[in-house]
């Protein structure tokens, strides 16, 4: 998880509004309609923002885009993001993946869902890896869908050498 920032060296709080930085770290930030190419802080807060990575204790993003997060709680409403790795996540809108312990989607569309327990309303996600699934959630690639589409390639991958090997044998 997201190391603490260290308040010694730190601002106790950064609040930005339309303005472009490459870079951000406070204990406190907040983004409106601004852009960061990082944001590193214990609590992060983002309104109509963009960022490329946020490492944060917890994240709050409202109608954002950001590339990745880092946290330990994520709450994301109605934002485009790339990728998650949180221990707590609440989101609702789209996402590339997204990797807790407890992921709770609400209207959201995922790449790969991957976490010990998912809750969820109208979600739909190409792959869920979970292991305790509650709500409405649609995919496309389950966890057993996974382990056997992963022992049919696998299957398939080496029957093709086998006969590989046999077809082009050198005596």
């Amino acid at each position: 998880m997201p190391e603490p920032v260290e308040s010694a060296s730190q601002p106790e709080s950064v609040a930005l509004a339309h303005v472009d930085v490459e870079s951000v770290s406070a204990e406190t930030v907040r983004m409106h309609q601004s852009s960061a190419e990082t944001v590193s802080s214990d609590t992060a807060e983002m309104t109509v923002s963009t960022a490329g990575m946020v490492k944060a204790r917890n994240l709050s993003a409202q109608r954002s885009m950001i590339g990745g997060v880092e946290a330990e709680s994520a709450e994301i409403a109605q934002s485009v993001v790339g990728g998650v790795r949180a221990a707590l996540v609440n989101a609702q809108g789209s996402i590339g993946a997204v990797a807790g312990e407890t992921v709770t989607l609400e209207g959201a569309r995922v790449g790969v869902t991957a976490a010990n327990e998912v809750r969820g309303g109208k979600v739909e996600s190409v792959v869920l890896l979970a292991g305790r699934v509650e709500g409405e959630v649609h995919t496309v690639v389950d966890t057993r869908g996974a382990v056997i589409a992963g022992l049919v390639g696998g299957l398939f991958a080496g029957l093709i050498l086998l006969v590989g090997r046999i077809a082009f044998r050198r005596d």
